[in-house]
């Protein structure tokens, strides 16, 4: 009997050991994993830190001092002087001018004449640093818009309507082009090498060859288009009329880059069950009633990467407004990444472009969160 109940208590102690020991098993099992992770995440945390987070804290510790570039001068500490600079606005209400009468002068079309703006600016001292950025008249007086630097206004106005212009069209060009090649069919491959061979391209090689496309005299779409129209439509200046010049870049960069997104969209269709269309199918839904119903629920998760990394590499427009455009005509094509560049290497303050860097940095964060929670809060309904 109790040679019974000490092999009993022998055989528990022994499988007690043999989970502890399993149990230590698991957890060095688990610290090496994490070891392996560490090491194999190094380089790619290394590079982050190196192009991301040191250079943004060098920008921002550059945006408080007046550093030029290559001046012998040593940098001084300005404090919050080139974001002052940067983000000040204003607004002056001007009154007609008046005869010794009293009675508004007005031109020669009628319309009532306001005092010199400049003479204005340059008489005050509180408006001495601000120039004109838009001005509107109202019945006999004119409301002048003013800022200490309008070009930035001006970029970050052009940038956003860039994004809002080139993301819907880029992803929905990639989107149809995904469906396309999305088929089994002989020689498919070769249309997916060749929709995404512009991707592979130098964006500078494409700036300069589309350059050509859109020039007004000698450029293929002007004369295309007006074969087309039998000389009614055109020549067009694409890209030296304020009008045409950020659209033609738009239209340029969602052709160019509309080939990754293709690829992600191609692998989140391939990634849906084909057993839903082939259930639809049998109910009786068309073609239109299976992408609303199926594909584009099932490309939910891969639409919001899609529109997340498309905006945000968007705000990122330079290579193709400094080659085909140089930012105008009349800054129309003008970027906050180009000025930045503009004020911080071609005018040398490298202070002031750190700033514009640093505030444009923060703006396209906040729109990148505001964009993540709002298709979270989607998706939660």
């Amino acid at each position: 009997m109790h040679s019974s109940i000490n092999e009993t208590k022998s055989v528990g102690l022994s499988a007690d050991a043999a989970g502890a020991g399993r149990a230590t098993d698991y957890r060095q099992a688990r610290r090496r994993e994490r070891r392996y992770g560490y090491l194999l995440s190094f380089p790619a945390l290394l590079g982050l830190f190196m192009f991301l987070v040191l250079p943004f804290l060098m920008a921002v510790g550059m945006s408080f001092t007046d550093q030029r570039l290559l001046s012998p001068n040593a940098a001084e500490w300005v404090g919050l002087r080139n974001y002052e600079r940067l983000l000040s606005v204003d607004w002056l209400v001007q009154e007609a001018e008046r005869s010794d009468l009293g009675e508004v002068v007005r031109d020669a079309g009628g319309e009532p004449e306001f005092p010199s703006l400049r003479t204005v600016l340059r008489g005050d001292p509180a408006y001495r640093e601000y120039r004109e950025f838009t001005s509107w008249q109202w019945g006999e007086k004119r409301y002048v818009l003013l800022a200490k630097d309008p070009r930035f206004i001006q970029s970050f106005l052009n940038t956003l309507l860039f994004v809002m212009l080139v993301v819907p069209l880029q992803c929905g060009l990639a989107l149809g082009l995904a469906l396309l090649i999305n088929r089994q069919l002989r020689g498919i491959s070769v249309f997916r090498a060749i929709f995404f061979s512009p991707v592979v391209t130098s964006i500078v090689v494409v700036s300069i060859v589309w350059t050509f496309l859109y020039h007004r005299d000698v450029g293929v779409l002007n004369h295309y288009l007006q074969a087309l129209t039998f000389g009614l439509v055109g020549p067009i200046d694409w890209l030296g009329d304020s009008d045409w010049a950020m659209p033609s870049i738009v239209i340029m960069s969602a052709w160019q880059a509309c080939g990754v997104q293709m690829l992600i969209f191609l692998a989140g269709l391939q990634g849906i069950s084909q057993d839903l269309y082939e259930a639809a199918e049998l109910d009786g839904a068309g073609r239109w009633s299976q992408f609303w119903h199926i594909t584009l629920p099932g490309l939910r998760n891969t639409m919001v990467f899609v529109i997340l990394s498309t905006t945000v590499q968007a705000f990122g427009l330079f290579t193709q407004v400094d080659v085909m455009t140089g930012g105008g005509p009349q800054g129309s094509t003008s970027t906050v990444m180009f000025h930045a560049v503009a004020k911080g290497f071609r005018e040398q303050d490298i202070a002031y472009g750190s700033a514009v860097s640093v505030v444009f940095f923060l703006v396209i964060l906040l729109i990148a969160l505001l964009q993540k929670k709002f298709f979270d809060a989607r998706e939660a309904k």
